[in-house]
């Protein structure tokens, strides 16, 4: 039986997958959720205890790994430390995770609060070079990309699709597989009905 291991956003719990996680269980899938917590957590101990958790799972053969936001920029990271040894997953599905610096992470990195809040990992998210350090993805990987954010002058995305916390261009690779756009906005990712029978089509679980 195939295992997916979902992972949270940055200020979000695996609740927020519930909706996603629950229409892949009726699919006869096993599911299990990754926690963390930004504000008492640096990015490399976070990373060590993921890779520790895929580990176990791809003992247990086929799994499939999904990440949202800065969850997927954590996948991303283990799978990159981690013996060759190592099963891959059939797949890898990124929902509005950013493959290089954040504007809007940047942005807030001028304020105390959010440093305070999101420690290191926001200044990974800030931070070109640590962001350009980790690896593209050796396995088949989906981006599901929301863009329903807001446009105009008064939008730190100005013109450019967006999903109101990152832009197409924050979560777009030459080496993602395939990328799909959804009217979504950032946070509804996980939840979303069309992701979940977007990810559910993919595993090949309907017609």
């Amino acid at each position: 039986m195939i295992q997916v291991l979902f992972v949270h956003g940055m200020g979000r719990s695996p609740l927020s997958a519930w909706p996603l996680l629950r229409q892949l269980r009726k699919q006869g899938i096993k599911t299990s959720t990754f926690s963390y917590f930004v504000s008492s957590q640096s990015s490399e101990m976070i990373q060590f205890r993921l890779a520790k958790r895929i580990r176990d799972i791809a003992n247990q053969g086929e799994y499939v790994l999904i990440g949202h936001s800065l969850g997927g920029v954590l996948i991303r990271s283990a799978l990159a430390n981690m013996d060759d040894k190592v099963r891959l997953p059939e797949r890898l599905f990124l929902l509005g995770s950013p493959v290089r610096t954040s504007r809007l992470a940047m942005f807030f990195q001028r304020y105390w609060l959010f440093r305070l809040l999101t420690k290191d990992c926001g200044k990974l998210l800030a931070t070109s070079e640590r962001m350009q350090a980790i690896p593209a993805s050796h396995c088949p990987t989906t981006a599901i990309v929301g863009v329903k954010g807001i446009n105009g002058k008064n939008s730190p995305f100005k013109s450019e699709l967006n999903d109101g916390v990152v832009s197409l261009s924050e979560v777009s690779a030459d080496w993602v597989t395939e990328q799909i756009q959804l009217p979504v906005m950032h946070s509804f990712l996980p939840s979303s009905r069309q992701v979940s029978n977007l990810i559910i089509k993919k595993l090949g679980l309907l017609s």
